[in-house]
């Protein structure tokens, strides 16, 4: 197994196709998410829960969704203690990765020349709220 490192720290907003004249320095509070992104370690979509003493079904069960139907499967109690962090990873992820796009966009339409409007767009329909 190899591991490639990847420094998030060094690198100015990425040419596209060379249109974009000019480079953009990523915030700080971007390097920051994904540095937080890096640290993350394993991600599993679901649930984890545990059943009490004497309920009826696995002790420790994982659930998720595949197809619009939800799948359960009975787990040994170190799998229920690995996925309920890998659980936490994912929603950790989720929440990280909705600030990345926040921010994206905000650098996005502040340096990238767009279109002229009659009207400016509103936060709200930039999703910056």
């Amino acid at each position: 197994m190899r591991i490639y490192t990847y420094y998030v720290d060094s690198r100015p907003l990425q040419v596209f196709n060379g249109w974009v004249k000019h480079q953009v320095e990523l915030p700080p509070a971007y390097r920051e998410l994904a540095h937080q992104l890096a640290q993350l370690g394993l991600v599993s979509q679901g649930s984890v829960f545990e059943r009490a003493p004497g309920q009826q079904g696995s002790r420790y069960v994982w659930t998720r969704k595949v197809k619009a139907k939800t799948v359960a499967v009975a787990l040994s109690e170190e799998q229920y203690h690995w996925l309920k962090q890998a659980v936490a990873n994912q929603r950790k992820l989720n929440r990280i990765m909705a600030k990345m796009q926040k921010l994206s966009r905000k650098i996005l339409f502040e340096n990238v020349p767009g279109v002229v409007r009659r009207k400016r767009l509103t936060k709200r329909v930039l999703g910056l709220n």
